[in-house]
């Protein structure tokens, strides 16, 4: 059950603008639901709003793409884990950027999503590409670290212990619980304060 990543493939979407923080991605009139359905309909909301109908996310030829090819410190801003969250729901898989704040980098993998990372000419490249022609495919290695759009080829980065969580499936904490599952009862049925009440009863 455990969820490896090594791949994502799929089209990609630009966007192009260096720190672009959580309250972008995410309003914060957004943060009050109960659970993070429909969250991406929400995504840069008041971004899309000021553009009318020009920002990709908007645009049709970049509906169902799943990889996101941004700037410089992407993320930045207030910790929100809904941010990442948002992206998921509209569908991304992957990001590729120059960088990413820290704590958004961490949202981003406890959900399963890379954000690997290439240098500014290569962003602009796959930007560029993007741009041109949307129906390029893409896909995102993390077994070589290369990503592959259409012709172009570019190597990219990740920090190695979370290229390992994500190779190796655990980044998935609740797929790595629910693999145990037999040893977790069996340690429960081990420990004196799981059987209080069966002793009491006795």
């Amino acid at each position: 059950m455990v969820s490896e990543v090594k791949t994502v493939s799929g089209r990609g979407i630009p966007l192009v603008g260096d720190d672009i923080d959580t309250d972008r991605i995410i309003p914060a009139r957004f943060l009050r639901c109960v659970t993070f359905d429909g969250l991406g309909a929400h995504a840069f909301e008041d971004d899309r709003k000021a553009l009318n109908g020009e920002h990709p996310f908007d645009r049709s030829q970049f509906q169902g793409a799943k990889i996101l090819v941004a700037n410089r410190n992407f993320g930045c801003g207030s910790s929100r884990e809904h941010a990442p969250q948002a992206l998921a729901k509209w569908g991304i898989q992957a990001l590729i950027g120059e960088s990413f704040a820290e704590i958004f980098f961490g949202n981003c993998v406890a959900i399963g999503i890379p954000c690997v990372t290439a240098d500014a000419a290569t962003v602009k490249q796959l930007q560029e590409i993007l741009t041109s022609n949307p129906q390029t495919p893409m896909t995102v290695n993390l077994e070589t670290m290369q990503v592959q759009c259409g012709d172009f080829s570019a190597p990219i980065a990740m920090g190695e212990g979370a290229k390992n969580m994500f190779v190796s499936g655990t980044w998935d904490a609740c797929g790595q619980l629910c693999d145990r599952a037999d040893q977790i009862r069996a340690t429960a049925a081990n420990l004196p304060y799981m059987n209080w009440s069966k002793l009491a009863a006795s």
